[in-house]
């Protein structure tokens, strides 16, 4: 299996071996639970105070043939606040339990739940080689929504003078070479999401797209970091996350020469 090799100019210069890492089956499944497992994570844990609705005088007279009693009254055999109205058995209003207004809640949400999901370590490889993979082909990389129809072959690999571009202008400019001009212009708009979230420090959704892998960064992420959408990442360093963003294969991926040969040597 081999893909084209280009330099930095966008040129075609020859064609490359591809890592048997690519020949994996996709497992869309593993990866959506390797995913989830990353993400859960990230979750920060919350809970209510353990005494909210409880901080009443609200009580209960469980006596027989007393003044004051509540039972034998037609009356709900609740906790209650007293002295209010008269006579005052008749105006006591329930308090305290979870049906009664400004009561505690029946089942609240506890700091103590623990939100991370576990994987197994030969999962979480077997995902990311899956990943990987899926890189590689052309109808799951359409599937998620990147522009290639004008790219014949995919994953890009380009030569290793990609790690060391530093300008933004450059990189974009290399981009543009490699028939991802329309894929550029699909990532720079970005929308304002809607609900709460907008007052929550994520006011705008930002498409994903190209996720550039080196070996090493000689200045690469100077350039990378202003492009919308764009993401960089050292070879060792994937995941499934980086991947297949929310859990879906088929990510659009330049690898730089030395990152392909990183996972012919090691592999995942």
């Amino acid at each position: 299996m081999k893909t084209n090799l280009y330099d930095v100019g966008g040129n075609l210069v020859g064609e490359v071996e591809l890592p048997k890492v690519f020949e994996e089956p996709v497992r869309e499944d593993l990866v959506l639970r390797v995913v989830l497992a990353i993400q859960s994570r990230k979750r920060q844990p919350y809970g209510t105070d353990p005494m909210a609705g409880k901080r009443t005088s609200a009580h209960y007279h469980g006596r027989r043939r007393e003044r004051f009693s509540m039972m034998n009254r037609e009356m709900a055999r609740l906790p209650r606040i007293h002295g209010r109205g008269v006579p005052p058995f008749l105006m006591w209003e329930a308090r305290f339990v979870p049906q009664a207004r400004g009561g505690r809640r029946a089942h609240p949400p506890k700091v103590e739940k623990i939100w991370e999901q576990k994987v197994n370590k030969k999962e979480r490889k077997k995902a990311i080689r899956a990943a990987i993979a899926a890189t590689a082909k052309k109808e799951l990389v359409e599937k998620r929504g990147h522009r290639v129809e004008k790219v014949e072959k995919l994953p890009i690999v380009v030569k290793d003078e990609l790690q060391r571009i530093e300008r933004t202008s450059e990189l974009k400019k290399l981009l543009e070479n490699l028939n991802l001009k329309e894929e550029l212009e699909r990532i720079s708009k970005r929308k304002v999401r809607a609900g709460k979230g907008k007052m929550r420090g994520r006011r705008y959704k930002v498409k994903k797209g190209p996720l550039i892998v080196v070996a090493k960064d000689e200045g690469i992420s100077k350039a990378a970091r202003n492009l919308l959408g764009v993401d960089l990442c050292l070879v060792k360093d994937l995941n499934a996350e980086l991947l297949a963003p929310g859990g879906k294969c088929g990510r659009l991926a330049i690898f730089s020469e030395s990152a392909l040969k990183f996972l012919e040597r090691v592999g995942f």
